[in-house]
């Protein structure tokens, strides 16, 4: 089977909460991670976009669930950024408390990306992220972002660290390595978002050619 083609994928729309979400239907995938693990990067990539999401020169601003949609019914969704010092107080409870619902709450989530800048892995909030996914049986890919930060051997070190310390977790965990400026593990990426849609089979190019 092929896979989707994730360069259609176009914004649809940004929400406070999942109260003001659409329909909770098809099939979402979100990304999460803190607000300078280069998640707005990780997705440009993956949609071969430049400003599908927007990187933000201010970590932390992104404080909306913005929803993606791939295909119809096939939707990527970019969770706000969490763990950001400068973020009053107040603000990071708001987040964690919309974070938590949505992970907790939508039907239609089949799938968590957690992406982790590779020099600093596993932080608190990080591992928090995983374990609510595995608790509520959500299977889950780390992507360690920035591998081209490090040097191969430095790499393969923490790749194997952050493997081996999230089997703790106890539940579907992959991890890889990432890198939007080196394209490392984009097809990873590619590959685990084509088994977590795969519910739903990809339109034939008859039924493309038809519309």
């Amino acid at each position: 089977m092929s896979g989707w083609n994730y360069h259609v994928t176009h914004f649809v729309t940004s929400a406070p909460d999942i109260r003001h979400l659409p329909a909770d239907t098809g099939i979402e995938v979100a990304f999460a991670g803190r607000s300078n693990a280069g998640k707005s990067s990780a997705l440009n990539t993956l949609t071969n976009q430049k400003s599908l999401a927007r990187t933000s020169k201010t970590p932390g601003r992104t404080q909306l669930i913005n929803l993606f949609e791939v295909e119809e019914g096939i939707r990527l969704v970019d969770l706000p950024g969490y763990g950001y010092a400068q973020v009053p107080e107040e603000m990071k409870k708001k987040w964690q408390r919309s974070l938590a619902e949505y992970l907790r709450m939508r039907q239609c989530l089949k799938g968590l990306v957690v992406l982790m800048d590779i020099r600093h892995p596993l932080k608190d909030l990080d591992q928090s992220m995983v374990q609510w996914a595995v608790e509520s049986s959500i299977p889950v890919l780390i992507l360690l972002t920035k591998a081209d930060k490090l040097a191969s051997g430095a790499r393969k070190a923490q790749l194997n660290m952050v493997r081996e310390a999230s089997m703790a977790f106890m539940g579907d965990v992959q991890v890889e390595m990432f890198s939007s400026l080196k394209k490392i593990g984009v097809d990873k990426l590619r590959q685990k978002l084509d088994t977590w849609y795969s519910e739903i089979p990809p339109a034939t190019e008859e039924e493309i050619a038809e519309e």
